[in-house]
């Protein structure tokens, strides 16, 4: 199987026989909040039922309705859910960077992303990290693998998303066929050998920079079907300056990949200096 290619979607259930499960046993869920009252406590009583020893980090960037707090009083009462309480809505990529860090530090072996809307079903988490443990370096849910879907979206999203993901895609030389997808499960090595913590974007230019580098360093990337759902309590987070970052950074991205030379030069000039401010300002 090339690197990068998604593979089968049969349910992994153990380990390969050359992988000792022990190793990969101390798996980390990273999963940034703002304004999820009516969410998080669902969310983690959902997340312990479908991990139960895993460890939860919640990276709550000062919500006004009190998602912190809600999140600490369930996390005590569940156990081993540790809250972050940052001081102001820093962006997406900066909490999981900060979520990242302290599931590293604290020992993770496998570390699992996930919106916090329940539009990424905790049903496909312990098939993920199975995966993980059999060999994967990274598992993707993925809407666009046979299987997923986006059910719930009007036509003209589908469309936008397809195409932004297929102009990502070809731009940046990715072998997935969901980039932006949020559900994700990582080996800690593999992050650790990207040096995830010295990423730049902020909004989902994250996951396109993640997977971008993870992509470079020859990681083992699965993909899994997944249904997305919208969200049924909260607001979205996305907005048309996340999509603005998003398009930039590709571009930019897949400019220095395709002509490194020219946009050496450029990145120099009056222009090339305003274009670097401006990623630098949305990373």
């Amino acid at each position: 199987m090339r690197r990068g290619m998604a593979r089968g979607t049969e349910p992994v259930t153990g380990t390969s026989p050359t992988t000792r499960r022990d190793r990969l046993a101390r798996v980390t869920l990273v999963v940034p909040t703002y304004q999820e009252a009516d969410n998080i406590e669902p969310f983690l009583r959902a997340a312990r039922a479908a991990l139960p020893d895993a460890r939860v980090i919640v990276c709550d960037d000062g919500s006004p309705d009190g998602t912190g707090a809600s999140a600490d009083r369930v996390g005590h009462e569940l156990g081993n859910v540790e809250v972050l309480h940052r001081p102001s809505k820093q962006g997406l990529g900066n909490a999981y960077r900060h979520g990242f860090r302290v599931a590293l530090d604290g020992g993770a072996d496998i570390v699992v992303q996930m919106d916090v809307d329940f539009s990424h079903p905790h049903a496909m988490l312990p098939d993920m990290v199975g995966r993980i443990r059999a060999g994967a370096d990274v598992v993707i849910g993925s809407r666009y693998v046979p299987g997923g879907g986006t059910p719930d979206w009007p036509v003209y999203r589908r469309w936008l998303s397809k195409g932004g993901n297929l102009y990502a895609r070809r731009l940046l030389r990715l072998a997935v066929r969901d980039a932006t997808s949020g559900l994700r499960a990582y080996r800690s090595r593999s992050l650790q050998s990207i040096g995830v913590g010295t990423t730049r974007a902020n909004g989902y230019g994250f996951m396109l920079e993640t997977i971008r580098r993870l992509t470079g360093s020859g990681a083992r990337i699965e993909e899994v079907p997944l249904v997305f759902r919208d969200r049924v309590a909260g607001t979205s987070k996305m907005s048309s300056r996340i999509m603005v970052e998003t398009l930039v950074l590709v571009t930019w991205w897949g400019t220095s990949i395709r002509h490194p030379g020219a946009a050496r030069m450029f990145r120099t000039s009056p222009a090339g200096r305003r274009l670097s401010d401006l990623a630098g300002r949305l990373s």
